[in-house]
């Protein structure tokens, strides 16, 4: 998952960082180091894996490179 990724999903979503924080169990200040910046997030296996699944719970799929870049959308049932 990318910067870009966690924005766009939070964004799709209509999440606050918050929100984020509420759902995946990662703390506040760890969401607010990740997001700024482009590139890949530098972060634990553990926490990239819980913000990952609190994200594709609410309904949101993760686009690997496709030539176009990675990107995120909705599921059409979330």
């Amino acid at each position: 998952m990318t910067r870009s990724q966690l924005r766009a999903a939070r964004a799709l979503l209509g999440w606050s960082q918050d929100r984020l924080s509420e759902a995946s169990g990662v703390s506040l200040p760890t969401i607010k180091r990740l997001e700024p910046g482009d590139g890949a997030l530098q972060t634990r296996v553990d926490t990239l894996m819980k913000l990952q699944a609190a994200l594709e719970a609410a309904g949101v799929l993760f686009i690997a490179e496709n030539g176009e870049g990675p990107g995120v959308r909705l599921r059409k049932n979330p």
